[in-house]
C-alpha cells in the first residue's frame, strides 16, 4: 500500500519550525562552547533575538534544547516494531532499526564530525542532561512495553513485555554509551561506524542466543 505524502507546511508552520531550529542550533553552539550549565535560557533567547518565553514555547525545558529531536526517534522506533514484516520477530525488526546508521555515524565531513563530537563531550559532562536522557529512555521503554503487551494480548500486570522492552532498549543504551566512549577516545568514521555496528551485532546475538549459558 502506498503511504500518502505528508501535506506541505503552511507559511506559519514553516516560520515556527524555522524559529525552533534556529533556537536549537544557537543553543547547541553556546552549550558546546561554554558547557550546558554555564549558559542560561535567557542567553539563548538573546542570541537569536527572541524572548525567553518564546524559547519555552518551543522547548518546555532547558534540556529539551538538546534532546528535541528524540521525539522523532521514538516515533521511528515504534514504527519499526509495529510495522514490521509479517512473521518477523521483534528482535529482528529492532535489530534492523538499531543497526541503521544515523546521526554522527552517517557523517564523513570532518568539520561536521568534530562539531557533533563537541556535542557528545558537552552531554557527557552534564549531570542534568544525562539525567534527562535516562528519563527519555525510560519513556521509550514504557512505550515499547505497552506495544509489546498489546500485540501479545498480555495483561497490564504481566512482566514479560517489560522484560522484552528493557532488553531491547538495553542494546540501544549500551550502544549509545559505547559510541560516546569511542568518540571521546578520538575514534572517527569510518572506523567508528564499523566498530559500533559490530558491537550492535554482538549485542543482538546475545539476546538471540539467550542468557542461559551466558557467563558460565
Amino acid at each position: 500500500m502506498t503511504t500518502p505524502s505528508p501535506m506541505p507546511l503552511g507559511l506559519r508552520q514553516r516560520k515556527k519550525q524555522q524559529t525552533r531550529e534556529l533556537i536549537a542550533e544557537s543553543a547547541r553552539r553556546l552549550f558546546t562552547e561554554r558547557g550546558f550549565e554555564h549558559v542560561t535560557v535567557a542567553e539563548v533567547a538573546s542570541s537569536v533575538d527572541v524572548s525567553e518565553a518564546t524559547v519555552f514555547n518551543h522547548f518546555p525545558t532547558k534540556e529539551d534544547l538538546v534532546y528535541w529531536r528524540m521525539d522523532a526517534f521514538e516515533d521511528e522506533l515504534i514504527a519499526a516494531i509495529s510495522e514490521r514484516r509479517p512473521g518477523e520477530s521483534l528482535l529482528t525488526a529492532f535489530g534492523r532499526f538499531v543497526l541503521t546508521p544515523r546521526g554522527l555515524l552517517t557523517q564523513t565531513d570532518s568539520a561536521t564530525i568534530e562539531r557533533l563530537a563537541g556535542l557528545t563531550r558537552m552531554i557527557t559532562e552534564s549531570a542534568a542532561l544525562l539525567t534527562r536522557e535516562r528519563e527519555i529512555f525510560e519513556r521509550y521503554t514504557a512505550t515499547l512495553a505497552t506495544l509489546i503487551a498489546r500485540e501479545a494480548g498480555s495483561s497490564a500486570s504481566d512482566v514479560s513485555p517489560w522484560v522484552a522492552a528493557n532488553a531491547l532498549m538495553g542494546v540501544h543504551r549500551a550502544l549509545v554509551n559505547f559510541t560516546r566512549a569511542q568518540i571521546l577516545a578520538g575514534t572517527r568514521n569510518p572506523t567508528l561506524a564499523r566498530i559500533v555496528r559490530n558491537q550492535g551485532r554482538r549485542a543482538l546475538a546475545t539476546l538471540e542466543q539467550g542468557l542461559d549459558k551466558y557467563g558460565r
